[in-house]
């Protein structure tokens, strides 16, 4: 259990997706800026496309791009390339393999497409968080790296900004600095240049037509890569910030996407961004008008309207995409640049937005989410239904009130891929004390008709141990895996993992969005176990069998499992979490360690289990650290 846990508190860390654009997002970016350039333009990346596409017809869109596709997509246009790069593969090399030789890529442009069109027809918040649900808990089916790729480093991200007097040269150059963190401005220009060297060789030398095409299908991969990150920086909240615990980071980061940002680009203009999953027209015009530019700057290479030095850079000899991974590597590496290619780069990178200063004062406020360590505490009202008493005789069903106090230890993992997620994980310990079953044991003398004793369960304490964990086919199979996946195969437990906390690998548990509250379906999730008698004070009952009334002594263990949640409202701070959480259970008390008290040396009753169906209130408090 320890490793199970600390893995889990890796896991939150690294895995925790931190999306800019969603897909469909990335590529309407790419759609519109192809879409508006100039007559001439679009006929020479045609000429490109045309020649890139040779030998694979049947994959590649005849057009450059299809603005009219919808569903059913069974060949991908140029638009898609940027929206598959980075969150879909992890180098341009990739994912020139993944857009060319994988049929799973086809289904993650479906996945795509429909969620565009479920976004589209979302009426509000809670009708947008389900189809974003669904869209990852797919993606995550076809993709099985989905959860893990872009979560890796901060690739996506821009650097803050070290000070208020930070000027566009210095930031800019800061981006591409040997040993820096990767960032979305320094990869943007790492396969930006990639992309640049290649047209520009294929503008100058004289290939073969199979080495032209090659080249060109390379180039084209590059700077499909390139432009991810590029479309990145227009998102808000890749511009807040990246600093802090992994916690701050996602808080931050859909917070500021949600709700928007107002920024500033280096060269001046003021805007207002949204981001991943809210991305408005003119949020994509802004992206795609520098998007543009850049695909401008490569078509020029490749057509010899400018030159340049490709023969600094080794990595462009051959006619092969870049395979630079930004998913395995987490610092910029050294790379000489033709001095040609710095003044193209500022042209573009100088239109972004200026990101949010680093930690400490004048920085954007920072928001939270429920990612880590926490102790909290859940006090319960029950009212549960109950079959009868535990004689074999006592078949009247009654009701049984109590109250629970409980003190929690667990790992909060909600939301990794969305907030509709639910990784949660907890131990907890803790009081809950019965009130006496409604119904009595049988016959009862009047004189103690009133009394508790005259209930078949009289009131009762016990100890309560319970512990909540998701599930990937059946209940606590992470937990039964893990000695051997975390060592043998971590990736693909940590593929489980993401995929049992939205809703397990049939998605019947992922959690359901409505204007008035958050349902979710729980059975296997949430097991608890109340240990009655075990205290100083033993618990008694009065059985009658065979017209023989027997006082008893005894112990039970009730197991309850919850079924189905409702939450109607949930806050968060900070630090600190607070929910209200309705809960419909059944359960099963098992009867043991009984003896007679009265009479003296009679013979024990026969007992039985008794089950019950219980509808909880609970308020859930958290304090996460």
């Amino acid at each position: 259990m320890k490793k199970f846990i600390l893995f889990f508190a890796v896991l939150l860390i690294t895995e925790a997706n931190l999306y800019a654009w969603i897909y469909p997002e990335h590529r309407d970016i790419a759609l519109l800026a192809i879409e508006n350039l100039s007559p001439e333009y679009r006929s020479e990346l045609d000429k490109l496309w045309a020649e890139a596409r040779k030998g694979y017809e049947e994959r590649l869109t005849e057009s450059v791009i299809d603005a009219t596709q919808t569903v059913n997509i069974t060949q991908l246009d140029y638009a898609s390339w940027s929206a598959i790069a980075g969150d879909h593969s992890c180098s341009p090399e990739n994912l020139l393999y993944n857009v060319l030789q994988t049929e799973w890529i086809l289904e993650v442009a479906n996945v795509a497409a429909d969620l565009k069109i479920n976004l589209a027809k979302a009426k509000d918040r809670s009708a947008k968080i389900n189809a974003l649900r669904d869209s990852d808990i797919q993606f995550q089916r076809v993709d099985p790296e989905y959860a893990t790729r872009a979560g890796s480093n901060n690739v996506h991200f821009l650097l803050a900004r070290p000070d208020v007097y930070s000027d566009a040269r210095t930031y800019l150059t800061a981006c591409l600095e040997v040993g820096i963190q990767l960032n979305a401005l320094g990869a943007y220009s790492w396969f930006h240049d990639s992309a640049l060297m290649k047209a520009a060789r294929y503008a100058d030398e004289n290939l073969t037509d199979e080495e032209k095409s090659a080249l060109i299908l390379s180039a084209l991969a590059d700077e499909a890569f390139a432009l991810h990150f590029l479309e990145d920086a227009f998102a808000a909240g890749h511009i807040a910030g990246t600093w802090g615990s992994a916690s701050q980071r996602k808080g931050t980061h859909d917070y500021y996407n949600e709700f928007g940002l107002e920024v500033v680009t280096w060269d001046g203009r003021r805007m207002i961004v949204t981001g991943d999953a809210y991305m408005r027209d003119q949020d994509a015009q802004v992206a795609a008008a520098v998007v543009q530019l850049s695909i401008e700057q490569f078509l020029d290479a490749a057509f010899g309207e400018i030159k340049l030095n490709y023969i600094v850079d080794s990595l462009t000899i051959q006619n092969l995409p870049d395979s630079f991974n930004v998913c395995k590597n987490n610092y910029n590496l050294s790379r000489e640049y033709d001095p040609d290619v710095i003044p193209l780069l500022a042209d573009v990178l100088v239109q972004t937005p200026a990101p949010g200063l680093a930690s400490g004062l004048g920085e954007l406020p920072r928001f939270k989410t429920e990612l880590g360590l926490f102790i909290g505490v859940a006090t319960d009202l029950r009212t549960n239904g109950v079959s009868g008493g535990f004689g074999v005789d006592q078949t009247t069903a009654g009701a049984v009130g109590g109250l629970d106090l409980n003190v929690r230890f667990g790992l909060g993992i909600e939301g990794v891929l969305n907030e509709a997620g639910d990784g949660l994980v907890f131990i907890e310990v803790g009081w809950r004390q019965d009130s006496p079953s409604s119904m009595s044991f049988g016959d009862v003398p009047p004189q103690i008709e009133t009394g508790q004793i005259a209930s078949a369960i009289p009131g009762r304490d016990a100890f309560n141990f319970g512990i909540r964990m998701p599930f990937y086919i059946i209940p606590f199979d992470l937990l039964i895996t893990a000695p051997i996946l975390l060592w043998a195969a971590p990736e693909a437990y940590a593929s489980m993992a993401v995929t049992a906390g939205n809703g397990g690998l049939i998605p019947w548990q992922a959690g359901i969005a409505t204007s008035f509250g958050r349902f979710q379906f729980i059975l296997g999730r949430e097991v608890s176990a109340s240990l009655y008698g075990s205290g100083e004070d033993q618990d008694a009952i009065i059985v009658q069998e065979n017209n023989t009334s027997s006082l008893l002594t005894y112990k039970s263990v009730q197991l309850d499992f919850p079924v189905v949640e409702y939450r109607p409202f949930r806050t968060f701070s900070l630090d600190q979490s607070s929910s209200l959480r309705f809960i419909f259970s059944f359960g099963v008390d098992f009867p043991y360690d009984a003896q007679v008290v009265v009479p003296v040396g009679g013979g024990v009753p026969e007992l039985k289990p008794v089950w019950n169906i219980g509808l909880t209130a609970e308020f859930d408090w958290r304090y996460y650290f």
